[in-house]
């Protein structure tokens, strides 16, 4: 193998090689590979852009590629699969990148990896591409799971369920939602300044703002390095989707309520608590992994957020001294995470026996957590996913067992909640999949 090259396509390359051999994030191994290669700026861009497009168009990279190589693009040898997705995602997706720099930089990457006598292989498949790139096969709609799932990129499980729960038209707008930019989407911290404040400080650094979905939430354009901007070292707002804002919003907080976060990590709802608490109360930010929690203890730092604490926990573990101790939990429960496949693409790849196990551990956590829970507090339930395995039954089967507790019905900005739980769709509010239950305890 050649001495490691540093550029956009290279770094790519080895992130889905990594995401490949260990199952890394593409997000956390993009951030490892671009702090060990010293990219930067639009080479650091590209190589974000490449990883991302093409974990979104996988499948339907493979069905072009298919129809120029004699064999089957999954059986080739690694990492000519990924150089082939590489090099035809530049030239079926990005305007900019002239086809022969597509074509020459891949033949380069097999040589790099030690695989130069597959470099006429790359060279003459992807060749044809540019060629056909406006003619390209179509996919076949000989029937609706096949044909979304090869023209999106997502698995035919997922594709069927998802026209069971919202027929063809809603399916296809929502794989076509997970496959385009997600929004970088920032909440004021109220606590230090106001949205007005914050979106002139945004605005004089060159970010382009729009309004988000609620007061105070703002949609980011042009942002560079965020955590270089002024206002983020401030403390002013923290990256957060208006999905996961709604959450808080459900809560109804006024102000020195006790509040239970059972699985809070990364520690957004629990910044956002506070600053809807007016830093007022308590609130209890708890996570199984320390270095989860030494996170979340930064984030509160930086947001000059004081009343919060984190405990470790386990959330199926019962905690004696806390029984009926808290006006408010929260169970933002682990997921599929099903409703964030547009910021994790990698996601859609999960295998569907992975997750059948998750409505038992989601229901452990909420059985324990209930009992934290004060006479006449509120138990919120919520996950980033659409399935109703994973949301709605957890909850139905939690309260056939829990009399004591029951549904309550809420407004938010999106309308009112008259049944007391609501799912939030991609294609329907433009958030991420969410979904939210709000449960009274009897007094």
């Amino acid at each position: 193998m050649r001495e490691e090259r540093n550029d956009a396509r290279s770094a790519a390359l080895r992130v889905l090689r990594q995401m490949d051999r260990a199952a890394a994030w593409a997000d956390a191994g993009l951030d490892a590979e671009l702090r060990r290669s010293g990219l930067a700026g639009q080479e650091a861009a590209l190589a974000a852009r490449l990883v991302y497009g093409v974990l979104q168009n996988r499948a339907l990279l493979d069905h072009y590629l298919g129809a120029y190589c004699s064999q089957k693009i999954d059986h080739l040898q690694k990492p000519l699969a990924d150089i082939l997705r590489l090099g035809a995602y530049q030239i079926v997706f990005l305007d900019r990148v002239p086809d022969s720099a597509a074509v020459n930089t891949s033949v380069e990457l097999c040589r790099d990896c030690g695989r130069g006598q597959a470099s006429g292989l790359v060279n003459a498949v992807l060749r044809k591409v540019a060629a056909n790139k406006d003619n390209l096969p179509p996919v076949p709609e000989k029937d609706a799971v096949s044909y979304l799932a090869t023209r999106y990129s997502h698995p035919k499980w997922l594709v069927r369920r998802l026209l069971s729960l919202v027929g063809r038209e809603e399916a296809e707008c929502f794989l076509r939602a997970d496959n385009a930019p997600a929004p970088i989407t920032v909440q004021t911290n109220t606590i230090l300044t106001a949205p007005e404040a914050l979106r002139a400080s945004l605005e004089a650094e060159g970010v382009q703002v729009t309004p988000g979905l609620l007061p105070g939430s703002f949609q980011l354009r042009g942002t560079g390095n965020l955590t270089k901007l002024a206002a983020f070292q401030a403390g002013h707002f923290q990256v957060q989707d208006d999905a996961a804002a709604l959450v808080t919003e459900a809560m109804d907080l006024r102000g020195g309520e006790q509040v239970l976060d059972v699985c809070a990590a990364p520690g957004g709802k629990s910044f956002r608590c506070a600053m809807a608490m007016g830093d007022k109360g308590r609130i209890v930010a708890c996570d199984l992994y320390e270095n989860k929690l030494r996170r979340i203890e930064a984030g509160a730092k930086r947001l000059h957020l004081t009343a919060i604490e984190t405990a470790a926990l386990d959330g199926r573990s019962f905690r004696a001294e806390w029984e009926n101790a808290f006006d408010l939990v929260l169970v933002d429960a682990p997921c599929s995470g099903l409703g964030i496949i547009r910021k994790k693409p990698e996601i859609r790849y999960k295998k569907a026996d992975d997750l059948f196990a998750l409505p038992v551990v989601q229901t452990a956590i909420l059985e324990n957590a209930s009992r934290y829970v004060k006479p006449g507090g509120l138990l919120l339930y919520s996950t980033c996913t659409i399935l109703p395995e994973e949301n709605g039954q957890v909850t139905d089967e939690f309260l056939a067992g829990h009399p004591d507790f029951r549904r309550e019905s809420f407004a938010l900005p999106v309308g009112e909640v008259p049944e007391g739980q609501i799912t939030l769709w991609p294609q329907r509010q433009g958030t991420d999949g969410f979904y939210i239950c709000r449960m009274r305890k009897a007094t």
